[in-house]
């Protein structure tokens, strides 16, 4: 399905953070081993990048990570913060500037852009790849996507993927 809306060589950026929200709302976890291999099969795959925010040194954060860069993920980690608002704590690890950095940085290296987040603060990002002559797809869910990335690029629902892309139960993957 993802090649018939690709043109030439595909890079693929995924917002850990924004998946993640987007995973519950599909009542199912996305497998990335098998992500990497549909966008292998369906596309030229020239980068592969995941980003998210870590805590310290948890067993799990890390062996999630080992894993991804073993299934031929670029991952960039960056430590969460706690932002204190009255008695709440709340963590903050976004990558958003890291993610628009590098996929404009490398954007000679691909012909489309493919991303995995339906975050608004990518719009500039997606704007800009176009005017560089890129195409630019967004695969997200209904309730995770902004208006503003809709207006910038072809979307893709997740929920029509599932068959491809969800975690076989017991697969043994630890969590993000």
């Amino acid at each position: 399905m993802l090649g018939q809306f690709t043109k030439g060589k595909t890079a693929v950026f995924i917002d850990g953070a924004n998946i993640f929200y987007s995973q519950r709302s599909l009542g199912w976890k996305i497998d990335f081993k098998k992500l990497a291999e549909y966008v292998r099969r369906e596309t030229k795959v020239v980068e592969l990048r995941y980003y998210t925010g870590k805590v310290g040194t948890l067993e799990k954060q890390l062996s999630f990570i080992k894993m991804m860069e073993s299934f031929g993920y670029a991952v960039t980690a960056k430590e969460v913060k706690f932002i204190q608002t009255g008695q709440t704590l709340i963590p903050k690890g976004n990558l958003d500037v890291e993610l628009s950095l590098d996929a404009f940085r490398l954007n000679g290296r691909f012909d489309t852009l493919i991303l995995f987040s339906g975050d608004s603060d990518f719009a500039y990002l997606l704007h800009l790849l176009k005017q560089e002559g890129k195409k630019v797809l967004v695969a997200s869910t209904r309730n995770h996507i902004a208006r503003e990335l809709l207006e910038q690029a072809k979307y893709i629902e997740l929920k029509k993927l599932r068959d491809v892309l969800q975690i076989v139960k017991g697969a043994g993957y630890p969590a993000p």
